[in-house]
């Protein structure tokens, strides 16, 4: 697993951030979702290694990086402040300009970077979600049922925490639907250990409170202040996303570029589920831009 990757704390403003790293090409940043780790992009990112320098890191809250509490508004785990972690770090590696492709919530903060750091992102792919301010607006109850944990999540806490701290295996075990446990079986004890600590099922919370109140903030100022950067956007097709939403059209409202578009064979996991088809629409989506 990530054999030939070298893995390290990057110091950045507010904490530590741990990432591993391998390649020569045009620099690559992929950001998890949860409740992941860096360890998602296991069966891609060795690929991805040979035409790109791969990153892979841990956002903050998650795994190895660093912790902090919410902070007013929750303010510390809004995408914006998240954005700024991964900026830091590229800068690190002395990249100005870079690819980035995130899932899930990654995918949430590759979309804030690309937003807040136009003239850092080369072009950017996201893996099976919407933008956060349409899932909240197209909200019904087939959505509120197949995404019920956006609402959980959000309640005051420690409400959520408490709950998920009694059984924090049952929880992670609940997220991964029937589809996607076997894709995750060999880095599911890694997700659980780093998952289990009550300061990260905290932050993990946080995480989503954030984005039910200060990111939407933060989008509906900037809505119509469109991206003009490449944009691919991969859907599971057995996934909530892939049968409740138009994942193209929807992103199309916001870039002047033409959005590429393609759905997966597989559920909301697309990484671990469908690898090569990852690798594949990743390389061939990038490389265009290399």
């Amino acid at each position: 697993m990530f054999n030939g990757f070298k893995k390290k704390f990057i110091k950045v403003k507010k904490g530590n951030i741990f990432c591993r790293f391998k390649g020569n090409g045009p620099p690559l940043l992929l950001l998890h979702g949860y409740p992941q780790t860096h360890l998602m992009w296991h069966k891609t990112a060795p690929e991805l290694s040979k035409y790109f320098t791969t990153i892979v890191a841990d956002l903050r809250g998650y795994g190895d990086s660093f912790v902090l509490p919410g902070g007013t508004k929750h303010k510390n785990y809004s995408k914006r402040e998240m954005a700024k972690d991964m900026i830091q770090l590229m800068g690190k590696f002395n990249f100005r300009k870079f690819f980035v492709a995130g899932h899930d919530r990654g995918g949430r903060v590759a979309h804030r970077m690309a937003r807040d750091f136009r003239d850092r992102i080369l072009a950017l792919s996201v893996l099976d979600i919407c933008p956060t301010l349409d899932m909240y607006e197209h909200t019904d109850m087939k959505f509120a049922k197949g995404y019920f944990h956006w609402f959980y999540l959000i309640q005051p806490t420690p409400l959520p925490e408490k709950m998920i701290m009694k059984d924090p295996r049952g929880w992670l075990q609940s997220r991964f639907n029937r589809s996607s446990k076997r894709a995750i079986r060999t880095v599911e004890k890694e997700y659980l250990r780093s998952f289990q600590k009550k300061e990260r099922i905290h932050a993990s919370c946080e995480d989503y409170r954030a984005a039910a109140s200060i990111d939407l903030e933060h989008d509906k100022k900037d809505r119509n202040k469109k991206l003009n950067i490449p944009l691919q956007v991969l859907w599971g097709k057995k996934g909530i996303v892939g049968k409740q939403f138009n994942s193209k059209k929807i992103w199309q409202k916001y870039t002047n570029k033409n959005v590429y578009g393609s759905e997966i064979n597989s559920d909301h996991f697309i990484p671990e589920e469908s690898p090569k088809e990852t690798i594949n629409h990743l390389k061939n989506f990038f490389l265009k831009y290399a």
